[in-house]
């Protein structure tokens, strides 16, 4: 009998024995391709033979220095690392565990930043519908998200949401990309003059939208009408990154396809690529020295934050995807699943959109695919389409609720970047059989 507490309660998982590039195993031996690495964290498989032996080199120096006490090499050496590779602006860098908490980081500083530089009465924050931002009560306030935000309504605080950039969805008919983005932005500048643009401190958005809406992303100019909105009031422009960032889309920061620059970014999952826990929050040296400047103290913290055995990892990481060049397969590969999937599903009644951008990427499940009619909730497709992937030996991410909430069904893949081309092909074998097992 297990004394641990499980995701779901009622549907207990097997227990993974190892894993193995592309692939994990259960205890009896049965492979599973990680189709989605996880949630998106696996980006370079499983037993990469450099990242544990910089783990392991680590560990034999010192696990661990707590940061009210020391700084560590690692720390310092992935820090550099970073801001060499980031967008330009981005000076500083908090290490973290992971997602949620850079994104609480990011929220708390961005409001210490405006206490220190004589502007308190900015507290508003404006996110987007259908976003998510991590599971911590500030973050999932934050967050878009409706049936994750729903139990805890109660406990979060108020936060404004506008809508995504969600083509599929969102663009009429009769709308062209620039008139869509025009609309958007003008609904974001209306929300800024109802709070109050001298009370608005931050715009937050994921470059490309993960779990919720399943790698959906911006539709080319939205964030830099975006970037200029914030400019214009002296908002912070805080992106989140989590998912979509180190190397997922094909740039190291999803924001570089945008060609615009955050005051805030959050980053995590791939940046440990699941080997250690780890994430971040960087920020501008304005930011930066707002703070050093002032109250000399950033108000927040954990104990684990800036670990010196995950930061070796991280580093670890950024040497494989920039050194080693992992980072260059992504956008090939990544066509390279997206056509083996549009081919899969060409003549599917079923799988309504296929979008993404790298090796993110996201198939959008209807009932009808010319009026874009989605499945009742009731039928659970999402769920049922994860089982039946996984009993083939297929990792994947379904979720439901990506139109509002409650209606709209999606598959999330994000699988390593060192997929081969014959795993290509197995990913959307099984991903397809499962489909078609579960909608005929």
């Amino acid at each position: 009998m297990s004394h641990v507490f499980p995701r779901h309660t009622r549907s207990l998982p097997p227990r993974v024995s190892h894993g193995k590039g592309a692939y994990l195993f259960d205890e009896s031996g049965k492979a599973y391709l990680d189709g989605s690495g996880g949630a998106a964290v696996s980006c370079l498989g499983h037993g990469d033979p450099h990242i544990e032996a910089a783990i392991k080199a680590q560990i034999d120096k010192v696990a661990f220095a707590h940061t009210g006490f020391f700084t560590s090499d690692p720390a310092e050496a992935l820090a550099e690392r970073l801001i060499d590779l980031a967008p330009e602006g981005l000076d500083r860098v908090y290490f973290v565990s992971g997602g949620s908490e850079a994104m609480e980081a990011a929220l708390k500083l961005a409001r210490q930043y405006y206490l220190e530089i004589g502007q308190p009465e900015r507290r508003h924050v404006i996110a987007r519908k259908q976003s998510y931002h991590g599971n911590t009560l500030g973050a999932l306030a934050t967050g878009g998200n409706a049936w994750r935000r729903e139990p805890f309504q109660p406990l979060l605080i108020d936060i404004s949401h506008v809508a995504p950039c969600y083509e599929y969805r969102g663009r009429a008919e009769h709308e062209t990309t620039e008139t869509y983005v025009d609309r958007l932005i003008a609904e974001l500048e209306s929300e800024i003059e109802r709070l109050g643009p001298e009370s608005v401190m931050a715009f937050v958005a994921e470059p490309v939208v993960g779990a919720t809406l399943g790698a959906v992303p911006a539709v080319d100019g939205y964030f830099k009408h975006v970037r200029e909105v914030c400019d214009q009031h002296g908002i912070l422009l805080i992106l989140d990154e989590v998912m979509c960032g180190m190397g997922r889309t094909g740039t190291l920061f999803a924001s570089e396809a945008e060609g615009v620059a955050p005051d805030i970014c959050a980053i995590a999952k791939g940046l440990g690529a699941g080997y250690q826990p780890i994430g971040a929050m960087l920020c501008t040296a304005a930011i930066y020295e707002a703070v050093a400047e002032g109250s000399g103290f950033f108000q927040h913290g954990h104990t684990y934050m800036a670990h010196p055995t995950a930061c070796s990892a991280g580093l670890a990481v950024i040497e494989r995807l920039i050194d080693d060049d992992v980072l260059s397969r992504v956008k090939p590969v990544g066509a390279e699943l997206t056509q083996a999937l549009q081919e899969r599903f060409a003549q599917s009644p079923h799988v309504g959109d296929i979008r993404g951008r790298g090796l993110f990427i996201g198939l959008e499940l209807v009932k009808d695919r010319e009026h874009k009619t989605p499945f009742d909730p009731k039928d659970t497709v999402h769920a049922k389409i994860k089982k039946a992937a996984f009993d083939a030996g297929l990792i994947c991410y379904p979720m439901g609720g990506c139109i509002d909430g409650k209606l709209g069904d999606h598959v999330l893949l994000a699988p390593p970047f060192t997929l081969t081309s014959a795993q290509v092909g197995e990913l959307a074998e099984k991903l397809g059989g499962a489909i078609d097992q579960v909608l005929g």
